[in-house]
């Protein structure tokens, strides 16, 4: 099996520049500013592999449809992403959570740091994304692989810099952009539908 680079490189920049200004960022970014950088990224790391995994599954059934509906129904999932991020009225940014103080050890802020972002990433619109990737490319493996990169990098750079990078540039632009190529896929794939 010949593995192409071209889902994972779509798949990493889309869903990069989606979630950059996102839940799992800014998520990643509260949590690091109680608890231990390394643990809390091991964490939503983990959550964001099983949103990803979830996600490359559904997109995988969805190839099972006839090849006409199949691009009919990604079509419109872009449609829908790129709808809900131009519509989306706060940016995509969540309010910075409160945590208690004491000691945290590596279980518990594994712990806390995995539902936190696994939860806050169910039904987003990267989930969307990559499972309709996956049946667009008819490539779980690539898919994932970029899926994955995008949000763990996403999630480190929360970790690391997110404060910093949010103040630079803005969460709408990205969100924008974001929305742009989802409609410019939107429309290829909705033109093969219908050709």
């Amino acid at each position: 099996m010949v593995m192409s680079l071209t889902p994972i490189l779509v798949v990493f920049g889309v869903v990069f520049i989606a979630e950059l200004p996102d839940k799992s960022m800014l998520a990643s970014l509260a949590l690091s500013t109680r608890f231990r950088k390394s643990y809390v990224w091991l964490g939503a790391a983990a959550a964001l592999l099983a949103q990803v995994f979830i996600a490359v599954t559904a997109g995988h059934f969805m190839t099972l449809l006839p090849h006409r509906l199949l691009a009919l129904v990604v079509g419109l999932l872009f449609l829908l992403g790129a709808g809900l991020l131009i519509f989306q009225k706060d940016g995509g940014e969540v309010k910075r959570p409160k945590f208690e103080n004491g000691t945290h050890g590596f279980i518990k802020v594994f712990t806390t740091s995995f539902i936190v972002i696994f939860l806050s990433e169910w039904g987003d619109i990267t989930q969307i994304v990559t499972a309709n990737y996956a049946a667009k490319y008819h490539d779980a493996l690539g898919v994932g692989i970029g899926a994955t990169a995008a949000l763990w990098t996403v999630a480190a750079l929360g970790v690391l810099l997110g404060s910093k990078l949010i103040k630079r540039v803005p969460g709408q632009t990205l969100q924008r952009a974001a929305a742009v190529i989802l409609f410019i896929f939107a429309i290829i794939s909705l033109t093969v539908a219908f050709r």
